[in-house]
C-alpha cells in the first residue's frame, strides 16, 4: 500500500471524526483530551489536504507522478499554518502582527526544508 493511499485515508477518517466531535460533543464537555484530539486530527485532515494539492500540482507542472519526500515534508509545514491561525484566534491575538510572524515561521520552516532535505 502506498504511502499516499494511507495519507488519502488518514484524511478521511479525519473527516468523519471531525465531523463526528463536532456534531456529538460541545467544547466545555470535550475536556483537555478531547481537545488534543480535535487539533491533531485537524491537523492530519489539513496534511492530508495539502498533500493532495501538491501531487496534483507535481502532475501538471512538473509531470512527475510520484511524490518525494521534500513535498511530504513542505506538506507538513504547510498544514502547520492553519493550526497555528486558529491558536491565534482561540488566543484573540489575530492582528497584522501575528499573521505576519506565523507568514515568516512558515517562509523559513519552507526554506529549512527546501535546503536540508
Amino acid at each position: 500500500m502506498s504511502i499516499n493511499r494511507i495519507i488519502k485515508a488518514a484524511g478521511i477518517v479525519g473527516v468523519l471524526v471531525l465531523v463526528g466531535m463536532l456534531t456529538l460533543t460541545s467544547p466545555t464537555a470535550i475536556g483537555p483530551l478531547g481537545v488534543l484530539v480535535f487539533f491533531t486530527t485537524l491537523y492530519v485532515t489539513i496534511f492530508s489536504v495539502f498533500s493532495v494539492a501538491l501531487e496534483v500540482f507535481n502532475r501538471l507542472a512538473y509531470k512527475r507522478e510520484d511524490m518525494k519526500r521534500k513535498d511530504y515534508l513542505s506538506a507538513a509545514v504547510m498544514a502547520f499554518g492553519p493550526i497555528m491561525i486558529m491558536m491565534a484566534r482561540s488566543f484573540g491575538a489575530i492582528n497584522l502582527w501575528t499573521l505576519s510572524l506565523i507568514a515568516i515561521f512558515l517562509i523559513l520552516a519552507e526554506f529549512l526544508v527546501y535546503k536540508k532535505a
